[in-house]
């Protein structure tokens, strides 16, 4: 049987990840809130994360920013994007439903990235 998942107050969230991460966290949050309408859905985070905190909309999470159209277009506008973005898109496996990029940020430098890269799966609505 599946434990519940206990949703983590914002307390508990900056206690597991730090101040400094917490803040960048929520900076994000921010960033997509002001562009997109969504559900935010908790999960559990699988087998390496302990949360998994996902946006979606009509059953579509905005964060799987890795279908195939969507790497096609993002190596159209490669050069737009950071060398560490380029970096961590060209290190990246690729599976059969496409690429799940990965990123563990530790500042705010790469939201302008971030927010391409949403922008390629879906046009904000806000």
């Amino acid at each position: 049987m599946k434990e519940t998942l206990q949703i983590p107050t914002p307390e508990t969230l900056e206690a597991l990840i730090g101040k400094e991460l917490y803040d960048i966290w929520t900076s994000l949050c921010q960033l997509i809130e002001q562009k997109y309408n969504m559900e935010q859905l908790w999960n559990h985070g699988g087998k390496k994360w302990i949360y998994e905190y996902k946006y979606r909309k009509g059953g579509k999470t905005l964060c799987a920013l890795y279908a195939k159209e969507q790497r096609a277009k993002f190596e159209s506008l490669r050069e737009v994007f950071s060398n560490e973005t380029q970096k961590i898109y060209d290190e990246t496996t690729t599976f059969h439903d496409g690429k799940w990029l990965m990123f563990e940020l530790k500042d705010t430098c790469l939201f302008n990235d971030m927010e391409r890269l949403l922008s390629i799966k879906r046009k904000p609505n806000r």
